[in-house]
């Protein structure tokens, strides 16, 4: 019993053996699919295989699904008494496997990218002031954390701009409720924060490029309190950078 819906690009094949369901029930059954259909709207192939089987003993529904996408089929299955409940069950397991599938082909593109050499890596402009970094964290100045950091500016702007991609609802608002400039200040506010914690087998560059993924996570979750907090630092900056003009003078 083909439902598909060319929309999301997800062509679905129901079976099921030994009952029949009802209108409203097959419009549940539609209704509950809605968390999948966006997170495979991008594959060009995702074809949805749903088999359900009525066990007269003991009463229940053993619900199975193959997810077809490229280079991998996801299967999941449920049983209870009641078909609706397990095919839900199923749909939420099918939406974990999806994202742990697309951050495992990520992973696979970076790795790709790395080893053929066109993986562009967060490199500072020139060799940062190890000294002046630590002593702006030690004295809490988040301006001059970030004139000791700039050097990494263009390489994290850069990085940032591609890593958007992988976040179309952050991408649709650059330029209305965000800008790159705000994922940039981000980072680095997340780095002045964390800078104690950092992880000390990596370099300062690649931990950078790692406190990217948690920032635009961060502006999504709550962008108004983040875009507050960006525009506090950023007159903090422009009035630190206001006072040493006027004493240089």
């Amino acid at each position: 019993m083909p439902f598909p819906d060319e929309s999301y690009n997800l062509r679905i094949e129901l079976d099921t053996k030994n009952f029949d369901f009802s209108e409203t029930e097959l419009q549940q059954m539609k209704e509950a699919l809605n968390p999948l259909r966006e997170p495979v709207r991008d594959f060009p192939v995702s074809d949805l295989h749903i088999t359900i089987t009525h066990h007269p003993t003991p009463s229940d529904y053993h619900v199975r699904t193959s997810l077809v996408l490229p280079s991998r089929t996801l299967l999941t299955g449920e049983r209870d008494v009641n078909p609706l409940t397990a095919w839900n069950r199923c749909v939420r397991k099918l939406v974990s496997k999806i994202a742990a599938y697309k951050q495992s082909m990520d992973a696979t593109d970076e790795k790709r990218k790395a080893s053929a050499g066109t993986l562009q890596e967060v490199v500072p402009a020139a060799e940062p002031d190890a000294e002046k970094l630590q002593q702006a964290v030690e004295t809490r100045d988040y301006a001059a954390f970030r004139e000791a950091t700039y050097v990494y500016e263009e390489a994290v702007r850069k990085r940032a701009g591609r890593w958007i991609k992988r976040y179309p609802e952050f991408e649709a608002e650059l330029g209305l409720s965000f800008k790159l400039e705000d994922l940039v200040e981000e980072v680095f506010l997340n780095a002045f924060e964390y800078f104690a914690q950092r992880p000390q087998n990596l370099r300062l560059g690649q931990w950078l490029e790692e406190l990217i993924d948690p920032s635009v996570k961060a502006l999504l979750r709550d962008p108004e309190t983040e875009q507050e907090n960006i525009e506090a630092v950023r007159s903090m900056r422009e009035a630190s950078a206001a006072e040493r003009t006027d004493r240089e003078r």
